[in-house]
């Protein structure tokens, strides 16, 4: 098997479908080209061969293998997250332990399709942006020998890189999830919070983690972030978020930039001049750039490790502090024991600031639609680290720290393969909820730089046409009692209705209250610009149960065609205007869910 087999999940799976390949033989590959690479720093545990085969036996061997989306697709698992199987370590032999269960992303994996064969290295207890401070080695750099793998997802991000697995999970705390997507020329995809369970993640900093995704392409790690997304009641963290759906580029595209002379790159020039390269390609593609004050994410950056969130990764360890300090990396030791001088007036005090902080990031996205930044200032190589550990990694989180305590969703692309050999990329960021509006955009200039996948020089195939819609399936808007949880919903479930996204109309119409049982607003379309922008959910039906439902409406209801915030338009709910004599106008609630919760009871 050589490079010209498939190496994207889309590719994998296309295949396997096709039986053009099988499962086990994709399987087999991916050991074999562990073995080529030669690097036992990569993986921390490795699932025996031949179990990992008979698991891909087993699966092509079910009828409904090829409905699956990671239909045997091979899986590498950052080892600071559960997998049944393997060990958990977080790159610290002293913590290890067996777990019991799979974590919920992994489950949730493995449930789509997903084989999981190994546990990858990592920055001991995720602390790091570097790739340099395990006990099991430094893994090497797929792209540049001499360069850092990045962290702390390094294993994670070579494997991908080199080829060896197509789909890798990583966590992102404070950048861990783009840096090392920079450092290897891949797409780290950075899920806004809770969208994706922490249950069974070693964490970090409990309030700020999240699990991110390692992929070739931004459709490979997309579909991998739908498999995964989800509420999950055993994680306190969890939040539901529907992720929607992928989408052409807008039309209006608005990326903010930084005020002139706000970036920062510690002199390196080459790095400089990428940023810029990749501007001006955004501009080519329709994008209007937007400047904005970069300096209160800065600000928020600083609280990170200034600030009181290193006691959370001081809480992780320090039992293992106090009873075995010399197990722990000595750069680790001495950045997380700094959390326990850390008092609870020093923790309200930036609890304080920062929620300033998120009052002024929200106003910079009042007219922006995502932010473009470096994804790190510049790239060093292992020795450079080694010799000033701690100013360097400091400096390659430049652009990331603030972006977890802001709650921002990220997607971190490859943008150009420097002359030197050093790949440098991007980092879109938006607030959270936007990460497939980031996918939308990000898989343009993705394909638009025509820059090789990884480090095996394979180069990018086409764009997928868009599927969201096609063939039997058609969305409809629903903005009263057919929402998710409310009185009509099982109307949308009986017909097997799927939740396809949460938006917004365009700021284009009024709601109101309307006087019926049980109680329904009415959507009511007014002069361009003189409403408010109401929220929604499309759901997706097929197209003999949209029949269904459309002819069960009653009157004064209808069904008409909808402007959504993004410039789209989607079939849904709208009312005679005749019937509005004696409803209550509720457009101020912004939507029928908070006027249940707060305008129905005064």
């Amino acid at each position: 098997m050589g490079a010209e087999q498939p190496e994207t999940i889309a590719a994998i799976v296309a295949a396997h479908r096709a039986g053009t390949l099988t499962p086990a033989q994709t399987i087999a590959r991916a050991y074999q080209r562990i073995r080529d690479y030669n690097d036992p720093a990569v993986f921390i545990s490795l699932r025996e061969e031949k179990d990992a085969v008979a698991e891909a036996e087993k699966l092509a061997a079910r009828a409904d293998a090829a409905s699956l989306p990671l239909y045997g697709v091979p899986v590498a698992v950052k080892d600071n997250i559960d997998a049944l199987g393997f060990a958990t370590t977080a790159a610290c032999p002293a913590f290890s332990y067996t777990p019991a269960h799979d974590s919920t992303a992994v489950a949730r994996l493995r449930a789509a399709g997903a084989i999981i064969i190994g546990k990858t290295n990592l920055d001991q207890f995720a602390t790091g942006l570097v790739g340099v401070r395990s006990p099991y080695g430094i893994p090497r750099n797929s792209i540049r020998e001499d360069l850092i793998p990045g962290g702390s997802s390094s294993g994670s991000a070579v494997a991908v890189g080199a080829g060896l697995v197509p789909l890798s999970l990583g966590t992102d705390t404070a950048g861990s999830g783009r840096v090392p997507a920079m450092l290897n020329n891949i797409v780290g995809l950075k899920p806004s919070l809770g969208m994706i369970s922490n249950t069974g993640l070693v964490p970090a900093c409990r309030t700020l983690d999240c699990i991110s995704v390692f992929a070739l392409t931004v459709d490979d790690a997309a579909l991998a972030l739908s498999v995964m997304a989800g509420p999950d009641p055993t994680d306190p963290f969890s939040r539901d978020r529907p992720l929607g759906a992928i989408t052409p580029l807008p039309s209006s595209l608005r990326l903010g930039v930084p005020r002139n002379g706000q970036l920062i790159f510690f002199g390196d020039k080459k790095a400089e001049t990428a940023y810029a390269d990749a501007l001006k390609r955004w501009t080519a593609l329709g994008a209007t750039l937007v400047e904005f004050d970069l300096e209160p994410f800065y600000e928020t950056a600083r609280l990170l490790y200034e600030g009181p969130w290193v006691a959370e990764r001081y809480l992780v360890i320090k039992d293992l502090l106090a009873s075995a300090p010399d197990a722990i990396h000595p750069v680790t030791r001495e950045i997380t024991a700094a959390g326990a001088r850390l008092t609870a007036a020093d923790t309200f005090s930036a609890l304080y600031r920062l929620q300033g902080l998120r009052k002024i990031a929200e106003r910079t996205f009042a007219d922006i639609d995502a932010l473009v930044l470096p994804t790190a200032p510049t790239a060093y190589t292992t020795a450079q680290v080694l010799a000033n550990p701690i100013e360097l990694n400091s400096r390659l989180g430049t652009y990331t720290n603030f972006v977890n305590l802001l709650d921002l969703c990220g997607l971190a692309l490859p943008t150009s393969l420097r002359a030197d050999g050093v790949p440098f990329g991007i980092t879109l960021l938006a607030p959270a909820g936007r990460d497939a509006m980031l996918a939308s955009i990000g898989r343009v200039f993705h394909a638009d730089a025509r820059l090789s996948l990884g480090a095996k020089g394979t180069a990018q195939a086409p764009l997928a046409p868009l599927t969201a819609n096609t063939g039997d399936e058609i969305p409809v808007a629903v903005v009263g009692a057919h929402l998710s949880g409310m009185a009509l919903n099982g109307e949308l479930t009986a017909l097997n209705g799927k939740l396809i996204e949460a938006t917004k109309t365009a700021p284009d119409y009024k709601l109101y209250a309307l006087k019926t049982t049980p109680p329904k607003p009415g959507l009511l379309r007014v002069a361009t610009g003189t409403g408010a922008a109401i929220e929604l959910e499309i759901w997706s039906l097929s197209a003999a149960a949209f029949g269904k439902f459309v002819n069960a409406i009653p009157a004064p209801m209808a069904i008409g065609t909808l402007r959504l915030a993004d410039g789209r338009s989607v079939k849904g709910f709208l009312v005679e205007p005749e019937v509005l004599g004696d409803a209550r106008d509720i457009t101020a609630f912004g939507g029928w869910r908070k006027y249940m919760t707060e305008g129905a009871k005064a």
